[in-house]
């Protein structure tokens, strides 16, 4: 994989893993292998939608004791969002109280400013408020709502991209990845339509 991507002229931008991965040092030592071994620098998690607020909090815990390992091996571990971590817990938003449970030294970010804004917040504001844990973007685009699973193409859906742009670009990220689901389209012509927008952005 390593060589057709060198021939094909791609960069390895990182690798996903759940917390089952996590939970078992011999699968998490594979992972990381294999994303070094692709030249990769950052491994990327995301949760389940947990029901109370101690399960995300208890994940908190499993998160950093992986991203202490992930230092070790000089990898950045990130956590990619979901809708479901903006749920609320009595007045306290379960992702931002697991977002203090993480050590920022050890958990970064990647957070997905389409999942962000269906949760019900503003992107840039999101991104504004941990500018200093985000080196690593998933951007997608789609019509939020009651319609959340319907993706689209960058700049065809609800999310504010120019400001959640200007606010990930003022991080400073390693990497903005675009990321969608699902599309109706041919995926060479959806990754034109994402690419030709960013372009449009300056980006």
């Amino acid at each position: 994989l390593r060589t057709a991507l060198e021939q094909a002229g791609l960069a390895f931008a990182g690798s996903h893993c759940g917390l089952g991965d996590q939970a078992d040092p011999a699968r998490l030592k594979e992972r990381l292998g294999y994303l070094k071994a692709l030249g990769g620098r950052h491994l990327i998690s995301s949760g389940s939608p947990w029901k109370t607020l101690e399960e995300h909090l208890d994940a908190a815990e499993v998160l950093n004791r992986t991203g202490e390992i992930c230092r070790g091996e000089g990898v950045t571990f990130c956590y990619h969002n979901h809708h479901w971590e903006f749920r609320d817990f009595g007045g306290t938003t379960a992702f931002h109280a697991m977002i203090a449970a993480m050590k920022p030294e050890a958990v970064k970010l990647c957070p997905d400013v389409y999942w962000v804004y269906v949760g019900g917040e503003k992107p840039e504001q999101f991104v504004l408020r941990y500018r200093d844990r985000c080196p690593y973007f998933h951007f997608k685009d789609g019509t939020g709502g009651d319609q959340a699973g319907d993706f689209r193409e960058l700049g065809r859906g609800g999310v504010d991209l120019p400001a959640a742009l200007k606010a990930a670009l003022a991080c400073h990220p390693d990497w903005i990845v675009v990321e969608q689901d699902a599309t109706r389209m041919e995926p060479a012509e959806s990754n034109r339509i994402s690419r030709e927008y960013l372009r449009s952005l300056g980006l």
